[in-house]
């Protein structure tokens, strides 16, 4: 038979509650001692400078700091948008000054290429003038009165051009002097001078009360004496050149020459005669 086990119904006795209490003990300690060994020492944080609230309507968006793209402030943007209207402007006038220099000298390539195409194939010449004679009447220089000369002069005009015909307009002008003093004037007829013909043009030059000083009608007298009279003529005409069926606008002929005279009357021989000429774009 199997022996019976009986509770225990006596109270604990001292030792039992020392044992205990000395069981706890250590585990209080071990507590203690780990509460102790994981505090750190708290190190107070400098306070930090108050950060500036966002404009409102604005918000803001963090980056990583090789991914920040500066923008202008909001003073600076009027400026930049100004800067950058100048120099969009500045650039669309350096554009179209390109472009005007580029059409103004491409025009002048064409036009001389034109001027060398015409040159070869028309090969024009100016044409040549001479005075071959002069007849004078009026010319009493024994009196003090004023003068009142005619000169009737023939000029030579020779148009050396195979292709080119020359129209001589109106409105042409002729005069006459001796040193300073214009001693008459006049016009030359209008007419077509044909290519590569020499034309023989005649016109009368009047003066009228014209005052010579005493000086300039002694020189005068000298010059008869010495049959040596220097007379300047000068020859301002309006002409039109035919090329082909085509005709130019109106250029400007003008004649200058020193004719020497041996006296001053109607049976004048022509001593000397030197004649320059030139001709103007333009119409004067």
């Amino acid at each position: 038979m199997a022996d019976r086990v009986h509770p225990n119904t006596s109270p604990p006795s001292n030792d039992s509650k020392t044992t205990s209490s000395e069981k706890t003990a250590p585990m209080a300690d071990r507590v203690h001692q780990k509460t102790t060994s994981s505090e750190k020492p708290v190190t107070k944080e400098a306070p930090s400078a108050p950060k500036e609230a966002p404009p409102l309507g604005a918000y803001v968006v963090q980056f990583p700091k090789e991914q920040v793209y500066r923008y202008p402030p909001p003073e600076n943007a009027v400026r930049f948008a100004n800067y950058t209207r100048r120099k969009n402007r500045r650039c669309r006038c350096c554009c179209c000054l390109c472009w005007f220099i580029g059409i103004i000298v491409a025009l002048a390539v064409l036009l001389a290429i034109a001027a060398g195409v015409f040159y070869l194939v028309f090969r024009p010449e100016a044409p040549k003038y001479s005075v071959k004679r002069v007849s004078v009447k009026g010319m009493n220089l024994t009196s003090q009165s004023a003068l009142s000369p005619e000169f009737d002069v023939s000029v030579n005009a020779d148009n050396g051009n195979r292709k080119i015909g020359i129209y001589y307009n109106k409105d042409s002008t002729v005069e006459l002097f001796y040193r300073d003093v214009n001693l008459c004037n006049g016009a030359l007829p209008a007419f077509y001078q044909p290519s590569n013909n020499v034309t023989v043009f005649q016109t009368v030059l009047k003066g009228k009360s014209v005052m010579v000083a005493g000086s300039d009608r002694k020189a005068l007298l000298n010059a008869v004496k010495k049959q040596s009279v220097p007379l300047t003529l000068k020859l301002r005409v309006p002409v039109k050149f035919k090329v082909g069926s085509v005709k130019t606008w109106t250029f400007n002929v003008k004649v200058h020459c020193v004719v020497t005279v041996d006296e001053l009357t109607e049976k004048a021989e022509i001593v000397n005669r030197d004649c320059s000429y030139g001709l103007d774009v333009w119409k004067w």
